[in-house]
């Protein structure tokens, strides 16, 4: 099969891939109400991409001129051998921009490695600091686990960043408690708007907090600021109280889209690639990865089409009747 000449993966639209989100495993401790119910089935182990084709991938999508990886789940943590395959990543790409997604619950044994590999930066998924209400949306009572890997974090100077999904009668009283942490630390709180993925979440347009409505509460507890808004998911904003300065991040995937900038794909811990968040066509990977007379040499091909077709997924958005994809988050990679 011939190869394709190309150095870089660019769509129909003009929009230039630089960033990899790969699921290392849709498997996770928690079941938070807006990404799991605990019915569903995981992917079996031998339907996993193992660790060796994952760097395979890495490597082809760097080829290609991606620059950013992004490693979610799931929970990247529950998988055997995370750290290790960390560091197999880190010794072959030194120059890679290597980034992880995680709950925080497993995360504070790892600060120090994490930090000696020299990680990127860390976005933790925290939508309260109320234990009480951690247990409602997670369904595990696991916040002191949480906290302490923040804190460990802090101690380490290990760059991370705070991803919360407002919603509103569930953490919107919890605003301040959000704001004065980003007063305090040296860590950008980002608010997130709770996207409809997948059937059977609790989404509903009365729990849905739309951004411009997070911002202006926001705007009710301390100056705000705008920074910047370099075309990627989240605004950036400074914030200001008295003699305290902190940062905060809005990202309105529902009500402001970044269609137009996206520059990302994503790919499943079973190896589907997703060119879009809101499109269910995914194509796999896996079976031609491992196909004795296909490999990577077929794959690249597939992922150079597959990139020409990426769609413009707020059209898909506009149209939606009730959840936009089939597949919850936790299965798609966050």
């Amino acid at each position: 099969m011939d190869a394709l000449p190309v150095s870089s993966l660019s769509d129909s639209l003009g929009r230039t891939i630089r960033y990899l989100r790969l699921s290392v495993t849709d498997r996770c401790n928690l079941q938070c109400v807006y990404c799991r119910d605990g019915l569903e089935t995981f992917v079996p182990h031998e339907s996993i991409l193992r660790y060796e084709e994952m760097e395979q991938l890495v490597g082809l999508a760097v080829s290609l001129g991606v620059n950013k990886l992004r490693l979610t789940g799931g929970e990247p943590f529950v998988r055997r051998g995370f750290l290790d395959f960390l560091e197999r990543l880190r010794d072959r790409y030194p120059t890679l921009d290597i980034r992880l997604t995680s709950n925080g619950t497993l995360l504070g044994p790892a600060v120090s490695r994490l930090k000696a590999l020299g990680i990127n930066g860390v976005n933790l998924s925290l939508d309260t600091f109320d234990r009480k209400t951690f247990e409602r949306i997670t369904g595990k009572d696991l916040l002191p686990q949480v906290l302490e890997s923040m804190h460990t974090m802090l101690q380490a100077e290990l760059p991370f960043k705070i991803n919360v999904v407002g919603m509103q009668g569930i953490n919107d009283s919890e605003l301040p408690v959000f704001i004065d942490y980003a007063l305090n630390n040296p860590v950008e709180v980002r608010f997130i708007e709770f996207m409809p993925m997948g059937e059977g979440t609790c989404w509903s347009s009365r729990i849905f907090w739309k951004g411009e409505a997070i911002l202006a509460a926001v705007r009710k507890h301390c100056q705000v600021d705008f920074l910047k808004d370099t075309g990627a998911p989240a605004r950036s904003y400074r914030l200001v109280k008295g003699d305290r300065q902190g940062k905060m991040g809005l990202i309105s995937p529902v009500s402001q889209h970044f269609c137009a900038s996206c520059n990302r794909l994503r790919l499943t811990a079973e190896g589907s690639l997703r060119t879009c968040l809101y499109d269910d066509r995914e194509y796999r990977l896996r079976e031609v990865l491992r196909h004795p007379r296909l490999g990577l040499p077929a794959v690249r091909r597939i992922l150079i089409l597959a990139v020409l077709h990426k769609p413009f997924g707020w059209r898909l958005l506009e149209k939606r009747l009730g959840a936009v994809a089939s597949r919850r988050m936790h299965a798609i990679g966050g």
